[in-house]
């Protein structure tokens, strides 16, 4: 049909209306309306303070040089929106892309733990419970979807924490698997049903509670019942404090598409999203790099100290003994580590372990103690922090060697 001249001019008239209203609507919305389209995209280590300064999302790309860039609307969540990270998953994870609140390496959110850190005895069920919605794509990528919960021997630190490191697997993606060896299985805390993996890092353990039903999110998850469960296994102190609480995403391939919905902290049953007058001001800036939160059951992130502490003296009898063990192994390396207990009734003022590799096993990296090898004879000395046991009490060395032909274990550890 062909359109008369009057009615075309009617239709032009509608249309020009329309626009105007529109144009009026956006104008009266301004900032309003660019600020539900505004996006920060954060690559390599970069951050941005959300929901207020409550909240502080991180990409804390750290074992990668691929691109990878994550995105954020401002609000508690975050998406991963590329990533070309081609870790091999028998290593560490290129990166950890997350939201916290508390602090990390010194780089501290607002309000909550930052004003608040809290001692492990105070940490009661109840007291911090968490919340977190997450979108896994699957697909062929390799990642796990974590909590990373941080615990520091004093209420502040600007850089590496020194306590423990509790992570809570909700799911992963692929071959990997937590850090360290599995130490209980089928445990049920506080309405959902675990493995318990532990660690020893360089300064610190990894404890991991790796859900055995995989989950998409969590609702009021207390980490008091966890903590607790960590203290009563010896993973953790009641003197110390839960500094920071993370959730994310471990990528070691892949991960596009990974996605935190929404992510809470509460503290004594609120959420800290009004930054409080008093929220201290970190002190240093965080690093431009951090060490790797986890690896699989391969050559890891843990870096060997370099002070070393020669064996004090005791008063009275005092005994000790070392436990040799392999935590995990691969084509031409293994990562071992002996646990240091006093068997005596007086304490102990410092240990030195001997021992004789039957085969061309070398160590490259240990940490927690300072050694020596000549040939297949090793001694490690104790560090300054941990050569001071109780009767009952123990430390452990861990290390990464290399070797060829079998692998077989020393035939016994001498302490003294």
């Amino acid at each position: 049909m062909i359109r008369s001249k009057p009615a075309l001019i009617s239709a032009v008239a509608v249309l020009v209306a329309v626009g105007c209203v529109l144009a009026a609507l956006a104008a009266s919305l301004g900032s309003t309306v660019l600020g539900l389209a505004a996006s920060t995209t954060l690559c390599q280590e970069q951050t941005s303070p959300v929901s207020g300064t409550a909240y502080i999302v991180q990409n804390n790309e750290f074992d990668s040089s691929a691109s990878e860039c994550v995105t954020t609307d401002g609000n508690d969540d975050f998406t991963v929106a590329s990533s070309a990270i081609d870790n091999s998953t028998g290593g560490s994870p290129g990166a950890y892309a997350s939201i916290y609140q508390g602090c990390h390496w010194g780089s501290c959110s607002a309000g909550g733990l930052t004003a608040n850190p809290i001692e492990v005895a105070n940490l009661t069920p109840g007291t911090v419970s968490t919340s977190w919605s997450t979108t896994q794509p699957g697909g062929s990528s390799d990642y796990d979807v974590a909590y990373d919960i941080w615990f520091n021997q004093t209420p502040t630190t600007s850089g590496q924490p020194n306590g423990s490191e509790l992570m809570v697997w909700l799911n992963h993606n692929g071959s990997v698997q937590p850090f360290g060896s599995e130490v209980a299985t089928n445990v049920t805390l506080g309405g959902h049903t675990y493995n318990v993996w532990e660690g020893a890092q360089s300064t610190w353990d990894t404890v991991t509670y790796e859900m055995t039903s995989p989950a998409t999110s969590v609702s009021n998850l207390d980490i008091g019942t966890l903590a607790q469960d960590m203290v009563t296994r010896g993973f953790t102190k009641s003197s110390w404090f839960l500094i920071d609480v993370e959730a994310g995403f471990e990528l070691w391939q892949g991960g596009a598409g990974l996605a935190t919905n929404t992510f809470s902290v509460d503290i004594n049953g609120s959420s800290p999203t009004t930054p409080p007058s008093s929220a201290p001001t970190p002190s240093t800036p965080a690093p431009t790099a951090t060490t790797p939160t986890t690896t699989p059951t391969s050559p890891g992130s843990p870096s060997p100290s370099t002070s070393t502490t020669s064996p004090g003296t005791t008063s009275g009898t005092a005994v000790c003994s070392g436990a040799y063990s392999v935590l995990s192994s691969w084509p031409g390396g293994f990562e071992g580590q002996i646990v240091v207990t006093n068997t005596g009734s007086v304490t102990l003022n410092g240990w030195n372990l001997g021992w004789t590799f039957p085969g061309d096993q070398a160590i490259g990296d240990l940490w927690n103690g300072s050694s020596t090898q000549s040939g297949s004879k090793v001694t490690v000395t104790n560090e300054s922090y941990n050569g001071t046991l109780a009767p009952g009490a123990s430390a452990t060395v861990g290390f990464i060697a290399t070797y060829t032909g079998s692998n077989l274990a020393p035939m016994g550890v001498t302490c003294t």
